[in-house]
């Protein structure tokens, strides 16, 4: 009984010891910050087409020489194909010819071709690469008016953006 006494003892002791000193305490590894990831960029948004107005131009009864007024539109029609080549888009321009309805068919859509052949002319003396540049003639096909009175308006080029 006494080696029991001794082993209590020692165990009572043991325990003693252990509750005052302690167990070492863990150490804490506090976790590194995580980066906070930076926003991504907004993408660029996409340029805005070049808005084009390119005007039309009149001719006189039978004519396809360009008249000093539609010189100037000419003239704007070109600043615009220009400023637009400046953003990198460089777009075809189809010259449409027309016609009033006086003459032959086969009459007005050589005149209607005459008109268109004659504005290109003009664009490309201006600066406008020729091979953007097509022309077509619509003769007396797209009439704007059917009033005889009003046939200067059918006596026109017209310019259509296209790809």
């Amino acid at each position: 009984m006494k080696t029991t006494f001794r082993l209590l003892a020692v165990l009572l002791a043991v325990g003693m010891v252990v509750s005052f000193v302690g167990c070492p305490k863990k150490q804490v590894v506090e976790p590194e910050p995580r980066p906070i990831p930076e926003p991504e960029p907004e993408p660029e948004p996409e340029p805005e087409p070049y808005q084009f107005n390119l005007g039309t131009i009149n001719f006189d009864f039978d004519k396809s020489n360009i008249r000093a007024g539609d010189a100037e539109i000419l003239k704007d029609n070109h600043r615009q194909l220009k400023e637009a080549a400046e953003q990198d888009e460089t777009p075809a321009v189809t010259i449409e010819g027309h016609c009033d309805p006086i003459g032959t068919s086969e009459y007005n859509m050589a005149l209607g071709q005459r008109r268109a052949e004659s504005a290109k002319k003009y664009l490309v003396k201006l600066g406008v690469d020729k091979a953007r540049l097509s022309t077509i003639s619509y003769g007396e096909e797209q009439l704007v008016t059917n009033n005889v009175d009003e046939y200067e308006q059918n006596r026109r080029c017209e310019f259509k953006v296209g790809d």
